[in-house]
């Protein structure tokens, strides 16, 4: 009788790795990782209610050394976090090419790594300088700027006022010459009868900006009939001119919300295989093409007739497929729909959610755009796909 040799464990995880996962990959699956976020978003949370109750001078006087104590010990755990994320920088897929020091200097530089900077560095600049900086201590509200990490609707909206930076530009600079001319127009119109308000342009831009922004303290109104109906004019182009960019972030918000239901971080694509070995560069240029889907079990994604018009990755859960051949199921970092590629493919394959899943999605239409803006990206996921299906032959080769 032919002794059975049992299969190989896999290797232990190290323990960066293991951090890596809980701080960065693992949000929403790993219960590690959920009870890391709930109480990071806890502290934030009580720092933001602390520095306002320091305010308070009775609670300041009865409860001001507690009040300290814990801000020195949420500046450790953030410190901790902080020096947790840059350690554990150099498990992130897109930085693994580069040296452990450039790995980690380039996710220093990343936008939440900064402000996880700024957010403890109030405490260490006052306790070095030694000085009553009050004027540091508001930095620490930008500890609420933390939370950021966790909400995808805050993804969703810089995401919006990253992609209509263009039309939001052209609005404010609409804005600065609607406040130019109106202080010069009441420079001129109303310099004569109140040279202490409207001596120089500059003194009249005040006025202009707080009448486009339509507040209107009332501290400083023109006098002559013409100032006034000068005054209207500016007035109502605020309104104007105002609604512009109000109705830019707005539109771009609903558009980004009613195409994604939730939005693709570089946490989310390190979970697939096809997209871990790009770098930062060739990540950011396609992540604006996937759209993401939240799917309840038991769903049906793709049937025989909307084969070829969108390519699915995996990023959590199970997707099963139904065809002539058999059954297959695809689990995290798998894809399916390689139609979009002009693979071979089954005919006549039905997918369905086995489970709640995660799925990043790719039109035929943005792959066409991907192929033809960035070629060395989509050969990529094109190789990527032949060597799925070699594997795939391969196995069935042997299982035969």
């Amino acid at each position: 009788m032919q002794d059975t040799v049992p299969p190989a464990a896999p290797p232990p995880i190290s323990l960066r790795r293991r951090i890596y996962e809980i701080i960065e990959v693992g949000r929403g699956v790993d219960g590690a990782s959920k009870l890391f976020d709930a109480f990071i978003i806890a502290m934030i949370v009580a720092n933001v209610v602390c520095f306002m109750l320091e305010t308070v001078p009775t609670i300041e006087a009865v409860w001001g050394p507690w009040l300290k104590a814990f801000e020195v010990v949420s500046v450790a755990i953030f410190t901790l976090e902080y020096a947790a994320r840059i350690w554990t920088a150099v498990e992130v897929p897109f930085l693994k090419r580069h040296a452990p020091w450039k790995a980690r200097a380039l996710f220093a530089l990343k936008p939440y790594q900064v402000i996880d900077l700024l957010a403890i560095l109030p405490f260490y600049l006052g306790s070095l300088i030694g000085a009553d900086m009050r004027i540091l201590r508001i930095l620490r509200l930008l500890r609420l700027m933390k939370l950021s990490r966790y909400s995808p609707a805050m993804h969703t909206l810089i995401r919006v006022i990253y992609n209509e930076r263009r039309s939001l530009s052209g609005a404010g600079l609409l804005l600065t010459a609607a406040v130019l001319l109106s202080a010069t127009g009441m420079y001129y119109l109303e310099n004569q009868a109140q040279p202490n308000q409207f001596g120089s342009v500059p003194q009249a831009t005040y006025w202009a900006v707080t009448t486009l922004t339509t507040v209107g303290y009332g501290d400083v109104t023109p006098q002559t009939p013409l100032g006034k109906l000068f005054a209207m004019v500016t007035m109502v182009v605020g309104l104007c001119i105002l609604a512009l960019p109000v109705a830019i972030v707005s539109t771009g918000f609903a558009q980004e919300v009613g195409r994604r239901d939730f939005v693709v971080t570089w946490s989310l694509m390190s979970r697939i295989p096809a997209f871990a070995e790009l770098d930062a560069m060739q990540v950011a240029k396609i992540m604006p093409l996937l759209h993401a889907q939240n799917l309840p079990p038991n769903v049906e994604i793709a049937t025989a007739n909307s084969a070829g018009q969108a390519m699915f990755f995996v990023a959590s859960g199970e997707v099963v497929s139904h065809h002539a051949q058999g059954t297959r199921s695809y689990g995290t970092g798998d894809f399916f729909g390689a139609a979009v590629l002009h693979e071979s493919e089954h005919v006549g394959t039905h997918f369905f959610t086995r489970k709640k899943s995660r799925l990043l999605k790719l039109y035929h239409n943005d792959f066409a755009h991907l192929e033809h803006a960035h070629p060395a990206i989509a050969e990529h996921i094109r190789q990527t796909a032949r060597r799925r299906r070699e594997l795939q032959a391969a196995a069935a080769t042997a299982a035969t």
